[in-house]
């Protein structure tokens, strides 16, 4: 989505949002990184999504491609070859905007053998995220928090808002943030793109004012028409301006 198709979005909420996301500048969580997990797959669609985030206000990226075990096997070695890669063309092209590499970590049975190692690609100094099984509630999961803690790390909790077992109260949000845990909220939750439960969630952990940190989640470009979407949520307004996001602590 380029500045006409924004335009052209705008038009059709017929009026322009009041904001954009230079209020907080860095995404910290994308898969933007080519051929390496299941978001862009080419050099090319990673600059392609990398002039939707200029577009929208962002001056900086840390990209988090996926870590799990059965599926994307990614290392340091991995993700820092894919960064060269897209940080040449971004540099080629002139497109100004940062990019810095981390990891989205899943809570598998290799993950805890990597805390232990101290193998980890976190975040500015000390964060780092992770994420859950979407269909069983992890019973080891405040064990695991306070070992990250234990490591003088800030674990941060990819997406609380689309684990379907969390949904019944939002008592089980307020003990999982009671275990020492940073919670970052996908902003195309808040337009419906995963479902209306699921951005019903949402709306109620901006409520409470439970998010720290939110990130685009951003695999494909129909995540960056999504993305300006939520330039029209009252919630994200209110974020952005009242909730104590954290997100530049990272820039």
């Amino acid at each position: 989505m380029d500045y006409k198709q924004l335009l052209s979005l705008f038009k059709k909420k017929k009026k322009l949002p009041e904001f954009n996301f230079n209020t907080i500048g860095v995404d910290m969580h994308s898969h933007i990184l080519p051929g390496i997990d299941d978001g862009a797959p080419t050099v090319k669609e990673s600059i392609m999504m990398a002039k939707h985030f200029v577009d929208l206000g962002f001056t900086k990226l840390i990209a988090t491609p996926h870590i799990m075990a059965d599926y994307y096997r990614n290392t340091p070695d991995t993700i820092n070859k894919a960064l060269n890669l897209l940080q040449e063309e971004l540099q080629k092209q002139n497109i100004a905007i940062e990019v810095e590499a981390s990891a989205e970590y899943y809570l598998d049975e290799t993950f805890e053998n990597k805390l232990d190692k101290g193998d980890l690609m976190v975040m500015g100094k000390d964060y780092l995220l992770f994420e859950l099984s979407y269909i069983n509630y992890p019973n080891n999961l405040k064990d695991i928090v306070k070992k990250i803690n234990d490591k003088g790390l800030k674990p941060i909790l990819a997406h609380p808002e689309r684990y379907p077992y969390l949904f019944g109260s939002i008592e089980n949000f307020y003990k999982i943030k009671e275990f020492g845990c940073y919670f970052q909220l996908n902003t195309i939750s808040l337009t419906g793109y995963y479902g209306k439960q699921t951005q019903k969630v949402a709306e109620e952990l901006c409520q409470s004012m439970m998010i720290d940190f939110i990130g685009s989640d951003m695999h494909h470009l129909k995540h960056a028409d999504a993305l300006a979407e939520s330039l029209f949520s009252p919630e994200l307004k209110t974020l952005l301006n009242e909730g104590g996001i954290q997100n530049k602590m990272l820039l």
